[in-house]
């Protein structure tokens, strides 16, 4: 069962107002730091998911004449430009870099639905890893409904520009003809996603850093 840990739930029985990012009538308000936190933990049980769903692939076509040794690693997100290393990513507008975590993020919306799918026919996988495979689906869907609060948030502190508020709709982001993902093999797709994921968290990791640096880093 899928734990949200970004903003889609409830605080705790006691505290049931839903969260929010500014003062709205019955929202309990969370500091920029938390909502930071939220996404950074959200995207490492995500990548967490990711990693574990590869080391079973791994097993799964290991017998398979080396199958793992053909990997093809020209991802479908090749084309969204990315910042090599920390040292650049620490150097990109915030704006691009919150840009980048969000393109990222909804260029994996329809792949991980499809991926999940034919999991569901791979007889010899086990339901666990198709359990896994819908939970990761749903993940990166929530993690972006995250970001777009931790971008609110960021606009109504004045720390970066409305021109970020663009980017609320999928479509915005990304083209809906970049289908490349569907002519890729179900372990070809897990291997970039699992690359993907990794730098989510870690770009999520730098911009809460360069913005909120007395907290955690």
């Amino acid at each position: 069962m899928l734990v949200c840990l970004v903003l889609c739930g409830k605080l705790t029985a006691v505290d049931a107002a839903p969260l929010c990012t500014n003062a709205q009538a019955g929202c309990h308000v969370l500091s920029l730091a938390n909502l930071f936190d939220r996404v950074i933990q959200h995207s490492a049980r995500m990548h967490g998911i990711s990693n574990d769903l590869h080391s079973e692939f791994e097993l799964y076509f290991l017998p398979s004449k080396n199958q793992i040794g053909r990997v093809s690693r020209n991802c479908h997100t090749s084309s969204i430009l990315t910042p090599n290393g920390k040292e650049n990513a620490q150097r990109m507008a915030r704006e691009e870099l919150t840009e980048v975590i969000l393109k990222l993020l909804v260029a994996w919306r329809d792949p991980l639905w499809h991926f999940h799918q034919s999991m569901a026919h791979h007889h010899d996988f086990n339901n666990f890893s198709s359990n896994k495979s819908l939970e990761m689906s749903d993940m990166v869907h929530e993690l972006r409904k995250g970001v777009q609060k931790v971008v609110e948030k960021m606009q109504m502190l004045g720390i970066i520009s409305n021109s970020v508020s663009n980017l609320a709709s999928p479509e915005a982001l990304l083209a809906s003809d970049s289908a490349e993902w569907r002519l890729m093999k179900d372990y070809d797709l897990l291997y970039c996603f699992r690359r993907d994921s990794n730098k989510v968290q870690n770009y999520l990791k730098i911009l809460k850093c360069r913005i909120v640096p007395e907290h955690g880093c």
